[in-house]
């Protein structure tokens, strides 16, 4: 065992020395025994809510309604899940109704995937009644009991076997499958935001490709924000390298492939519920995309472009164009680290040093000024000081 398991056996061992199981379970366990880096633990026990809040001295309810308290415990957080079943589905998503149970196995048996499906003890004995060690083995997606019964509970589940398909490079097994592809118009009973958090991890796994060929193969595309009737949009996609690609410019190239009208890249990326901050940092990697196809990279591109922005740029038109290596990109930072300032912060001049020079209240002579003087610092005709600057301008009777 290691961490963080670890740091977490006393917190097993305080429910236990208070008469009730503890295990961890769930993709703590899973990563675990594939050997992946764990950033935190879950925990099922047999103890209530109540009987968890009596144990520990801080705990918050973050879904108790579900079983679930988060235990504060030497200045960790641990959310702690009661043993559960859960009766008849609603809405192909959420249980009408939870019961806490005193059954690990019972608990194991309402889980998504067989992998899933482990409990680990205190001394790193395994659970598995389910045969969930085969099939990490076998690198294979199962789900616990019939795929059907379990992807009608929570359509969502579809989305995370084909999102496990990119992360973890494993197979869906076939009955699981073929249930998917029978079962997966139950996706539109899903909320975007969850399709999204589904699709944004695929979209960051090691195996996309895969991922999103079974996305065209199992018709899941047509249950998706944007893309319903765009499979040979999605194909074009897939014809680039996308393993080069982070999260971010990966949805610049759907976009790109989509052939998404700049007006309406908000509203395409909107309909994923993406945060406006990303949003925005999209259409800037596109702008600055769709410029690159037209021209290389000037100084002042690159200043007001910002280092994320202009890589990602070009790391996308190269993969566009087919081009290898990343020898362009290193070459335009070296240009961009080279810059004399790296925002109009930086430059030693204020809309007051020019009012004051030049005897004039404020206006649109202002922000003209302050933009000339900015070009002339970036391509080195001025240095940055206000004595160089002030010079240069009467120099050029701005007056």
């Amino acid at each position: 065992m290691k961490e963080p398991f670890l740091a977490a056996v006393p917190v097993l061992e305080r429910i236990e020395t208070a008469g009730f199981e503890a295990y961890f379970v769930g993709g703590s366990v899973r990563d675990f025994l594939l050997n992946k880096v764990i950033n935190d633990v879950d925990i099922a026990t047999s103890a209530t809510p109540v009987e968890v809040k009596q144990i520990f001295s801080k705990t918050v309810d973050i879904g108790i309604e579900h079983g679930t308290v988060l235990v504060l415990y030497q200045n960790q957080g641990y959310e702690i899940t009661t043993f559960r079943s859960e009766a008849e589905y609603e809405d192909f998503r959420r249980p009408k109704e939870v019961a806490f149970i005193r059954s690990l196995t019972e608990d194991l048996q309402r889980r998504d995937f067989t992998m899933n499906a482990i409990a680990m003890d205190k001394e790193g004995n395994l659970i598995d009644p389910f045969q969930g060690q085969l099939a990490i083995l076998n690198q294979v997606i199962q789900t616990v009991g019939e795929a059907e019964d379990r992807f009608q509970e929570d359509a969502l589940r579809m989305m995370r076997a084909v999102r496990f398909v990119s992360q973890l490079s494993f197979k869906i097994e076939e009955e699981t499958q073929n249930a998917l592809i029978k079962l997966v118009h139950l996706l539109e009973h899903v909320a975007v935001e969850r399709k999204q958090t589904e699709f944004e991890k695929l979209l960051s796994g090691i195996n996309r490709r895969q991922a999103l060929e079974l996305i065209l193969q199992t018709n899941m595309y047509s249950y998706l924000p944007g893309l319903s009737n765009q499979e040979d949009s999605i194909r074009l996609v897939l014809a680039y390298e996308v393993e080069r690609l982070s999260t971010r410019e990966m949805w610049a190239l759907f976009i790109f492939c989509l052939k998404v009208e700049k007006k309406e890249i908000e509203e395409f990326l909107r309909g994923w519920r993406i945060p406006l901050k990303e949003i925005r940092e999209i259409q800037l990697i596109l702008h600055y995309l769709y410029k690159r196809f037209e021209t290389s990279w000037t100084t002042y591109d690159l200043y007001t472009a910002t280092k994320d922005i202009f890589v990602s740029s070009e790391i996308l038109y190269l993969v566009i164009s087919g081009i290898e290596g990343n020898d362009t990109i290193q070459h335009f930072i070296r240009l961009y680290e080279a810059l004399p300032i790296k925002e109009r912060s930086e430059m030693d001049l204020t809309g007051n040093d020019l009012m004051n020079w030049f005897d004039k209240s404020g206006g649109p002579w202002l922000k003209e000024l302050l933009h000339k003087a900015e070009q002339a610092i970036l391509d080195g005709r001025v240095k940055n000081n206000k004595k160089s600057i002030k010079e240069w301008l009467m120099a050029c009777n701005h007056n």
